[in-house]
């Protein structure tokens, strides 16, 4: 089937409903394809759309409105993409590019894991507000491997207003141009190293 013709219902943001007068649609019962469809709630004009008959399973290339330049997938189901089968180990075979703004990958109810015979987080940036990478857990953050090797170029700190524990069952090496031990001991009677303002410094906001 095919028709021209679009006008979009009542726009919930408030704003005056797409009309489109040069839409075309074609499809059947298992589906259609549709040029110039504006979206249910009236507010954007989608360029190309495909989608299922219950519109859940749809791809869009939107027009205007606030997706300008948008490109819309829903699934129902899975999202899968598979390339590079022709391509070396060394290629880079899949690119996603946010030229601005941010890249989310969210799982709502479920786990995002990454796998590869290598993994490397690269941050780039200039002064202290850019080139980080953050690491937040609301329980724990877990790391097993045979090496875990940390270098910090001018500073690094580890820290708990709890229990603290290093433990080797084998070899335990420290090594310092200078060692000093601090205990609580110092908040009563000062120590020959001045020990007491290190204390205080450690206990500031806890």
């Amino acid at each position: 089937m095919s028709g021209q013709g679009n006008k979009g219902v009542s726009n919930k943001r408030g704003g005056s409903a797409k009309q489109n007068y040069t839409a075309i649609k074609y499809g059947n019962n298992q589906g259609t394809i549709a040029f110039g469809q504006i979206h249910k709630q009236g507010d954007v004009t989608s360029a190309v759309m495909l989608e299922t008959p219950d519109g859940e399973h749809q791809l869009s290339l939107d027009l205007d409105g606030q997706r300008t330049g948008w490109t819309c997938s829903t699934s129902p189901g899975n999202f899968q993409v598979e390339c590079g089968s022709a391509n070396e180990e060394a290629q880079d075979s899949a690119v996603i590019n946010a030229k601005n703004g941010n890249i989310i990958l969210l799982a709502t109810n479920g786990k995002i894991r990454m796998q590869a015979t290598d993994i490397e987080l690269i941050a780039v940036g200039e002064g202290g507000a850019k080139g980080n990478i953050k690491m937040n857990a609301t329980e724990s953050i877990t790391t097993e491997s045979k090496k875990f090797l940390v270098t910090a170029k001018s500073f690094y700190r580890i820290a708990s207003p709890q229990t603290g524990e290093i433990v080797a069952n084998g070899v335990l090496k420290l090594y310092s141009s200078i060692i000093r031990g601090v205990s609580d001991a110092v908040a009563v009677k000062d120590s020959k190293v001045a020990g007491q303002r290190f204390q205080k410094q450690m206990n500031e906001g806890t």
